[in-house]
């Protein structure tokens, strides 16, 4: 099983989304190792092995993105993962409250995996958690 591990980046600011995220893992039993990047310049720092203290397998990578973040945001942060030869593979799901057209066509023109709202509700953030995890469990992730 340790071969299906993947490994999820959360590229997320808010430190109470943070929470919410790990308290959702918890109860959904998702082992997967979780890294987290307050921004995208962090994000690109982790993916590109920057920082040894926060290096990222290069293998069976997520990354689960906020867009609406400081310093680089999410919109930025996938136009230049897009352009990175080794790190453009890498399926992203946007995990946001931004519900603004703009965004959703921006972010899937940019090849994200999906694009899904913040839950306003800890269970309803869970069930997300939860289906996600069931999705990802079955994709083919290199």
């Amino acid at each position: 099983m340790e071969d299906k591990k993947i490994h999820i980046l959360l590229v997320e600011d808010d430190e109470v989304d943070v929470m919410n995220v790990r308290r959702a893992f918890k109860k959904s039993n998702i082992l997967n190792p979780l890294y987290i990047a307050a921004n995208g310049l962090e994000a690109l720092a982790i993916l590109r092995q920057e920082k040894i203290e926060s290096a990222m397998p290069q293998a069976r990578r997520l990354i689960l993105l906020d867009l609406n973040m400081p310093r680089m945001n999410g919109i930025e942060f996938l136009r230049e993962l897009r352009q990175d030869e080794k790190l453009r593979s890498i399926p992203v799901i946007v995990l946001t409250t931004s519900n603004e057209d703009r965004d959703k066509v921006e972010a899937y023109n940019l090849n994200v995996a999906g694009y899904i709202l913040k839950p306003v509700t800890f269970s309803n953030f869970v069930e997300v958690m939860a289906t996600l995890n069931k999705y990802w469990m079955l994709s083919e992730i290199p």
